[in-house]
C-alpha cells in the first residue's frame, strides 16, 4: 500500500520506519529536512509539502503533528491535505489534540469523501521504535476495520474507542491520570526519603502494596531506584514535562466544554506549569519530584 506520512519527529519517524518494514511504500514530509533524509535513506520518497503528499497517488495519509493548530493548518490550509487529496483516500491523525478539533476536521474530511480517524498513541518513543504502541481510535467501525492492518504494523494494541474524537478523549483522560499519578508518587517518595526511608526500599514496598502504579513501578521519579528510568539518567529522554503540560491543558480545556470538574487534573496542571517555568520543561515528566525537594537536586 502507498502511504503518505507527515510529521517525522521522535514518534512519527519510528512509526514510519515500521510501515516500511511491513512492506508499505511511503511518501513523507516534515519541515525539518534531516528528518526527511533519514526516512529517504530507509527507503521512503520525499515530498516538498503536504499538498505534494496528497498528490502522490497515496491510498492513506497518516499525520503525527504537535498541536491542534498544526493539524488544522496541514488538513485545512490552502496548500493542505483536504484541498489536494483525492476522494476515498483514508486519513489517520495520530496527533494528540483536543476532541472538538478532531471532530471538526473529521467532519470536513468526511463531507468531501475522505474517511478519517483520530488515532493518538500511547507507549512513548520506545514503543514507537519497537512497534508496540497502543492506538486509541475514534471513527466509524467500517473505517476502523479498513485501517486496522496499517495501525497494527506500528502497534500491538489497537482499540476502537467509539465515534470521531473519542480516540482523543481516551488519550487525554489517560494522560491526565498519568500526570496525577506521577505527582502523587513523587510526593510520596519525597516524603518517605525526607523521613529517613531508603528510596529503593520504599519503592519496593509501594510496588508490592496498594500504591503500586506505572509511575512507581516503571518510571519511578527518584534517581537510582530504577536504572532504566529517566530519573537515573538525569531525567533525559522519556515523556517531556512540556508534553505532559500540553496534555493536561487539553484535558482541562475539554473539561470546561463538558462542564465536568477535574479538580486533581487542574491542580496537577498547575504543578507542571510551575515546574516548566522553573526551566525543566525539556526533562522527563517524572522530574516533577524536584518541586518536592525544597531546592535539593534529586
Amino acid at each position: 500500500m502507498h502511504i503518505g506520512f507527515l510529521g517525522l519527529g521522535n514518534m512519527g519517524g519510528p512509526m514510519a520506519r515500521n510501515l516500511l518494514k511491513a512492506g508499505h511504500s511511503l511518501t513523507v514530509f516534515d519541515p525539518f529536512p534531516q528528518a526527511v533524509s533519514a526516512l529517504v535513506e530507509a527507503g521512503a520518497a520525499a515530498a516538498a509539502s503536504p499538498a505534494a503528499v496528497a498528490e502522490a497517488n497515496v491510498d492513506v495519509i497518516i499525520t503525527m503533528l504537535p498541536t491542534a493548530a498544526h493539524v488544522k493548518e496541514v488538513y485545512l490550509g490552502k496548500d493542505g491535505l483536504l484541498a489536494h487529496a483525492s476522494q476515498g483516500v483514508l486519513l489517520i491523525d495520530s496527533s494528540t489534540i483536543d476532541p472538538l478539533s478532531a471532530r471538526a476536521v473529521a467532519k470536513l474530511a468526511t463531507a468531501q469523501g475522505n474517511p478519517m480517524l483520530d488515532a493518538p498513541v500511547s507507549g512513548g518513543t520506545g514503543g514507537a521504535a519497537a512497534g508496540t504502541l497502543t492506538f486509541m481510535v475514534g471513527g466509524s467501525v467500517s473505517v476502523y476495520d479498513q485501517a486496522l492492518p496499517i495501525l497494527s504494523a506500528m502497534g500491538k494494541n489497537v482499540v476502537h474507542c467509539g465515534d470521531s474524537g473519542n480516540g482523543q478523549v481516551a488519550k487525554i483522560a489517560n494522560n491526565m491520570l498519568l500526570g496525577i499519578s506521577m505527582a502523587g508518587v513523587a510526593e510520596a517518595m519525597a516524603l518517605g526519603v525526607a523521613l529517613g526511608m531508603d528510596a529503593k526500599v520504599l519503592a519496593g514496598i509501594i510496588n508490592a502494596s496498594s500504591g503500586r502504579c506505572w509511575s512507581s513501578e516503571i518510571n519511578n521519579p527518584v534517581p537510582g531506584v530504577l536504572d532504566s528510568a529517566p530519573a537515573s539518567r538525569g531525567y533525559s529522554g522519556g515523556f517531556g514535562t512540556d508534553l505532559m503540560l500540553k496534555d493536561l491543558g487539553l484535558a482541562t480545556e475539554a473539561a470546561k466544554h463538558a462542564r465536568q470538574p477535574v479538580l486533581l487534573g487542574a491542580a496537577t496542571q498547575q504543578l507542571y506549569q510551575s515546574h516548566s517555568l522553573q526551566g525543566y520543561g525539556g526533562l522527563d515528566f517524572s522530574s516533577i519530584i524536584k518541586l518536592y525537594q525544597m531546592g535539593n537536586q534529586a
